[in-house]
């Protein structure tokens, strides 16, 4: 039977890179967590910091796709990258000794390129060519303040405008500080704003001060990340009762500092980290001195859920379930490494979970006393789409005194005007163009939770990031561009080692505060220590380095086979190769000039583990370990080979 099998190009090798692949802002997260391992951890924050403005706030409360998608986890468990990220932040980033690391970012992208993947290019104001071009952007979480923090390297004049008295949006007040310390927040935004943003607080953009009265201020073009700031309601008898509250309504009290009274019974309902926050909130409130958090956040519509259970466990609650539609098995938090272990924190502090139920009526007299629940035949209808249906004969019933809704938000649009042309989805979302984030009106962008509804904190950035450079294209559209290419390094095969004993290092969790010691608003996590942290990056399977098989030095012997200890190697005759015509005929010819039958070195890359053995057995320097990576420099005038590699590997 043939062996399906695809000849490898730039994209695929790219693509090796999973955890990068898997982040939104594509961090070069397998480098950074490379560097820790070989004791660099400045250059490592250099890493991590240059295509995310919020990385010490996502070192804390990341939702990490790129640990879900770590080819480690196929094996036993992914590398702790989020935690790894908090490692070097705490030793050079906004919160660290020394804030002003990251400024090298500028300074080396102004003398010799971006040598950091993802960091935007930075000219000199007096090199612009022209004017500075205004852009406002509406709304300081962190979609926006992103937005900001690029535009403002690409040369333009940033106004950033939000209707709360302090930025940050859901950062600062959907999110407990004992997960997410304020002035982490405080400390991440001044960095934007020092590189000349303005910012004005308080200012609401209403029907009557809209974004025409912002376009005859001198504003050409515009980023609407308002959030989604308004809770979704929910249908359901008896739900006007007092002690229904929405969680977005509840944790934007509680992080403003004011107190709610949820009683000792609290019932949340969602499945996500709203819930869960609000629930491990509130049931240690009653003890405000032993209040505590874990870090965390995963899927946007399951965070809500979380954070609400947290925070009403903080109100005085001391007993709190939390109710979800979906299984344990459907629930998108616990399909992740982050959500598991905040799970597992949920459980540990006393929270009880009821899945597979959904609320039928609240009862009471004027105040909530119990929740009614039926129960859930199923969440998604045939095609996919969110379509719960119930049964109306299983029925239980929960004694409450108060119930939290987790059950998603949305914005608040009543600043747009006809005239303004921006057209909306049916559930009431900015439509924009996914590529450009564009609306239907010229020079109005829009990104995050009001574009694409709740989402993960490191999504919002990215739609930030990419409002930038498509504001910048359309503000600028014959400035010069990024040049991508592929630098590749031959590793000496002598000098190439992995740490002994890599492939059995367990995942260990960052260290946390005994259950007696959480008080307060102190975080829960304590990050790791240096040792720990080089132990944790040493897991990492160095996917940047790849086996590079050259077949002119083959001499068939089979060693490089012989030794692997995946089993992620095969010699196989090139007739058993299932590959496309054209492939096949080219290959073919080459065999046909050397006169010799064709064979095929087969590699499966998830399974190989970069331990060099196959390299260190060549007795004829065929197998070799090389190092690739993506780089960006600025191209001072527009060229043709913007966005092409390179260089390939063959």
């Amino acid at each position: 039977m043939p062996v399906k099998v695809r000849l490898p190009d730039l994209e695929h090798w790219k693509a090796q890179v999973k955890c990068q692949s898997g982040c939104p802002v594509s961090t070069d997260a397998g480098r950074y967590v490379q560097l820790i391992s070989e004791g660099r951890d400045r250059e490592a924050y250099l890493v991590a910091r240059a295509p995310n403005p919020f990385a010490s706030v996502c070192g804390r409360v990341c939702a990490a796709p790129c640990e879900d998608a770590c080819r480690r986890g196929t094996i036993d468990a992914p590398v702790s990258i989020r935690a790894l990220k908090r490692f070097v932040t705490e030793r050079y980033g906004v919160e660290s000794i020394r804030p002003d690391t990251q400024d090298v970012l500028r300074e080396q992208a102004i003398l010799e390129g971006n040598l950091f993947s993802g960091h935007m290019p930075v000219r000199p104001l007096d090199a612009t060519g022209g004017r500075r071009r205004k852009v406002a952007v509406i709304g300081a979480g962190p979609a926006g303040m992103a937005a900001a923090h690029d535009l403002a390297l690409l040369g333009h004049d940033v106004t950033v405008l939000d209707a709360s008295p302090e930025p940050g949006g859901m950062m600062r007040f959907g999110i407990p500080e004992y997960r997410l310390p304020r002035t982490l927040i405080h400390e991440e935004i001044q960095k934007i704003v020092s590189l000349g943003v303005t910012l004005r607080s308080g200012v609401a953009l209403t029907s009557s001060y809209g974004l025409a009265e912002l376009r005859r201020e001198g504003f050409e073009a515009f980023f609407l990340s308002v959030g989604v700031s308004k809770g979704r309601d929910l249908q359901a008898p008896g739900v006007e009762l007092d002690g229904v509250v929405k969680a977005v309504d509840y944790l934007l009290n509680v992080n403003r500092g004011f107190r709610m009274d949820l009683g000792r019974r609290v019932v949340v309902i969602g499945g996500g980290f709203v819930a869960f926050d609000a629930a491990r909130t509130a049931l240690r409130a009653s003890r405000e001195e032993e209040a505590a958090e874990l870090a965390g956040e995963t899927d946007a519509r399951m965070k809500e859920a979380f954070d609400s259970a947290r925070a009403a466990v903080r109100g005085g609650a001391t007993q709190v379930t939390i109710v979800s539609l979906e299984s344990f098995a459907e629930m998108p938090v616990l399909r992740s490494t982050q959500g598991h272990e905040e799970f597992e924190e949920a459980q540990k502090e006393g929270v009880v979970f009821v899945p597979r139920r959904g609320p039928k009526r609240f009862l009471g007299d004027g105040r909530l006393q119990q929740v009614e629940l039926h129960g859930v035949l199923s969440v998604f209808d045939e095609s996919g789409r969110f379509n719960p249906r119930f049964d109306d004969a299983d029925v239980l019933t929960l004694d409450a005194d108060a119930c939290i809704l987790a059950i998603g938000q949305k914005p608040d649009l009543s600043f747009l005007q006809p005239a303004d042309a921006v057209e909306l989805t049916p559930g009431g979302t900015i439509r924009v163009d996914a590529a450009t984030l564009a609306t239907s009106a010229p020079g109005i962008y829009a990104g995050g939770d009001v574009a694409f509804g709740p989402r993960n904190l490191i999504e919002a950035v990215a739609n930030g990031k990419r409002a930038a450079a498509s504001i910048h294209q359309y503000l600028e559209p014959h400035q010069a561009t990024l040049e991508v290419t592929l630098d590749v390094e031959k590793l000496p095969t002598r000098d190439y080692r992995m740490l002994a004993g890599f492939e059995i290092l367990d995942r260990e969790a960052p260290p946390t505060l005994d259950l007696g010691r959480r008080t307060g608003i102190a975080e829960v996590e304590t990050g790791y220590d240096p040792a720990a942290a080089a132990a944790q990056a040493a897991r990492c399977l160095v996917c940047h380095v790849q086996t590079i098989y050259d077949p002119e030095k083959c001499v068939l012997c089979s060693r490089c086979v012989d030794v692997c200890p995946e089993h992620c190697l095969a010699i196989v005759p090139f007739d058993s190769l299932a590959l496309p015509e054209d492939e096949r005929a080219s290959l073919e010819s080459r065999a046909e000039a050397g006169g010799l039958p064709l064979s095929a070195m087969l590699k499966d890359d998830d399974r190989c583990i970069r331990c060099g053995l196959c390299a260190v057995r060549c007795p004829t320097d065929a197998m070799t370990m090389e190092r690739f990576q993506v780089q960006e420099r600025f191209a001072t005038r527009p060229s043709p080979a913007a966005g092409a590699a390179g260089q390939e590997i063959a």
